[in-house]
Parts: C-alpha cells; structure tokens; sequence
C-alpha cells in the first residue's frame, strides 16, 4: 500500500497554518475575520476543491501518455457545494476542457481519465477518517 504524508504548522505572528509535503508548500487559513482568519491561505473546501481538479487534471497528463495522444492547454472549473451544521460537502460538479493537439475529441481522454482519477474516486466511495490527539 503507498501513503503520502503532510505537516502542518501554525505561521509564527498569525493563526494560519503552512502545510507543506515534499518541499512544496501551501497556505491554509480561514477567511479574513472569520475564527481570527486573515485570508492568508486556502480554506477546507477550497483546498477540497483544488484537491479534486488538480487530481483531475495530473491524470489528463497521465492518461494522454498512455494513449499516446499530446494535450495542451487543459481549463478545469471545480464547483462544491456545501451544507449543514456541521458543514459538509454535499455535491461536486467538475467541468473540463482539454486542447488535443491533434485537433481530434478529447472525450476519450476524459472518460479514461474519470476512471483513474484517486480523489474523484475515493470521494465517490468513502474511506474512514481516524482523528487522534498526540
């Protein structure tokens, strides 16, 4: 089984937290005045949301190699839609475009793509959260 693994931590001066993985970072905050935000950083859902389409579109790139097609400019529109209290996400509709570089229609490419795609998937089927104190 692989895993990925990420740190977070409190911005020194602020109440943002930097996460980073790999030598890549990322800023996560609350929106200005909302808890002490100060809109540093991404929240949850926008994360949530980036998380889906990023996905999304790394899989394009895989997908494409391994059909042997070129793509190039990809345009990817995530929206979430949220409700309750608590909070949750209710649904996620994305909308995707691909620029075959032969001109030809990416649905191919995009229905192969769907099918690969780890964080569509996972959110699709559920998989368990365990949250421990340390």
């Amino acid at each position: 089984m692989r895993s990925t693994t990420v740190e977070l931590r409190t911005i020194a001066g602020t109440e943002a937290v930097l996460g980073w993985a790999n030598g890549h970072t990322v800023v996560v905050d609350r929106p200005e005045g909302a808890a002490g935000g100060q809109g540093l950083g991404f929240n949850g859902s926008q994360l949530l949301s980036l998380a889906l389409g990023g996905c999304f579109c790394n899989d394009l790139r895989y997908t494409a190699e391994t059909m042997g097609v070129k793509i190039g400019a990809i345009a990817v529109t995530v929206k979430l839609d949220m409700d309750g209290a608590p909070l949750l996400s209710q649904a996620a509709a994305m909308t995707v475009h691909v620029e075959m570089l032969d001109g030809s229609d990416p649905t191919a490419l995009i229905e192969a793509s769907k099918k690969k795609c780890m964080v569509s998937n996972s959110l699709r089927r559920g998989f368990p959260v365990e949250i421990a104190q340390v």
